[in-house]
């Protein structure tokens, strides 16, 4: 017992336990929507309000514990510049994510999400007009090689194969989202650490979400939804959400950015393996080949100039 303490407290110190538990945080968020979905009738823009108003005051606690960050006083520009990120990063990114986990499987949501760092560096060529390399370009056809692989593969061994396609499609304009959510980054955390950016960019999405709820639907169906929503949703809040950007940021305090998106690139296998445990849904070879060749290709790109994003993991 007390060389598992110390081992603990060791992993503590040397940030490889918070890195570990933000992977696992953020490859449930799909577990915890696939659920959702199934335990009564929620859309996905109920759910997504539900996810984010529970989620704002913790969004507002990591604005209140970066509070030592805070060494430059925001100017309207940069408010205007977080609002911007937060309606791409955890506002658009996470609608059109949760549109397409209703017709496609956790895994492949994962996998595809998980390709946004090619998106990133398509669209640095084009802002800084510089040709990829060969490698770059290498490392980008093993993604989309090995994503091809599962896609094909699910399309054809499901009965809505339209349904995959329409899902892949909406996770995709997430995934683009994301990447333009993770390309603005850079210029806003030199002004900012990356607690009190994800705070505040969380914030103004929660804000966004909730509003966009008001518009199109009557609060009073929340309170008529099953407890079990509710309680996928608090989960996804606090455990797919919130506590795995605060667990990156230790992460990086101690590690640094580089072996944090290191251990990142766990997401996609422990939501397979997730979604196989508690889903139920079917592993195949072609899905593990697909997976296999989508890390390779993602550890072999080249890491974007003057960015440094908290983790090599899709956090919407």
């Amino acid at each position: 017992m007390n060389r598992l303490r110390a081992s603990l407290h060791r992993q503590l110190q040397n940030g490889s336990l918070y890195a570990v538990l933000a992977a696992l945080g953020f490859s449930f968020k799909a577990i915890f929507v696939k659920l959702s979905y199934a335990a009564g009738p929620v859309d996905a823009v109920s759910l997504l309000a539900m996810r984010m108003g529970l989620s704002l005051p913790l969004f507002a606690w990591l604005v209140w514990a970066s509070r030592r960050e805070a060494n430059t006083p925001l100017t309207p520009l940069d408010l205007l510049r977080v609002a911007l990120l937060g309606l791409l990063g955890y506002y658009l990114s996470s609608l059109f994510d949760f549109y397409g986990l209703q017709y496609i499987s956790a895994g492949l949501e994962r996998m595809i999400l998980f390709t946004y760092p090619t998106l990133v560096l398509i669209f640095q060529a084009i802002a800084l007009r510089e040709r990829p390399t060969p490698r770059t370009l290498l490392a980008m056809g093993l993604c989309y090689l090995g994503l091809g692989i599962a896609f094909v593969h699910d399309l054809g061994n499901t009965s809505g194969g339209q349904q995959v396609l329409v899902g892949s499609l909406w996770v995709f304009a997430s995934a683009v989202t994301y990447a333009l959510f993770y390309s603005g980054t850079g210029m806003m955390l030199k002004r900012m650490g990356g607690m009190r950016l994800a705070g505040l960019c969380g914030v103004a999405s929660s804000l966004m979400v909730l509003g966009h709820f008001l518009v199109v639907a009557d609060i009073k169906q929340l309170w008529q939804l099953p407890p079990a929503i509710w309680t996928y949703a608090g989960m996804m809040a606090l455990f797919s959400t919130v506590l795995p950007i605060y667990w990156v940021a230790l992460a990086i305090q101690r590690l640094g950015p580089t072996q944090t998106a290191a251990v990142g690139n766990l997401g996609p296998v422990l939501t397979l393996l997730a979604s196989w445990a508690i889903l139920s849904e079917a592993i195949s070879a072609y899905q593990l080949a697909g997976l296999a060749l989508v890390m390779l290709g993602v550890s072999r790109l080249k890491p974007a100039k003057k960015v440094e994003a908290p983790a090599k993991e899709a956090a919407v």
